[in-house]
């Protein structure tokens, strides 16, 4: 018989190698977020700009946003800036 009141944790996410990590890190922004929709505007020397996000500056696989102190790789944008769990920013960065 089991423990009514017992709980038990929830389903473990997948397990991500290391190698699909590092790939995940350094993702090209621009095309995963033009896939999800997302306007980007073309600045100088390689930089995009979100005007959903005024002051967030992409330039390939990294983010910067000075006005909030925040700025990263692919996997942190996806988690810091549009709010999705690890495993589904790594799902929509590996497209798995």
């Amino acid at each position: 018989m089991t423990n009514p009141s017992r709980k038990t944790s929830p389903p473990a996410g997948p397990r991500w190698t290391r190698e699909q990590m590092r790939a995940a890190r350094i993702a090209p922004l621009v095309p995963l977020l033009q896939r999800r929709g997302l306007i980007l505007v073309e600045r100088e020397a390689g930089n995009y700009e979100l005007p959903s996000h005024p002051g967030l500056i992409l330039k390939d696989s990294y983010w910067r946003w000075p006005e909030r102190d925040l700025g990263g790789n692919a996997i942190d944008f996806f988690t810091q800036v549009l709010g999705m769990s690890f495993h589904d920013a790594m799902r929509t960065i590996t497209g798995t």
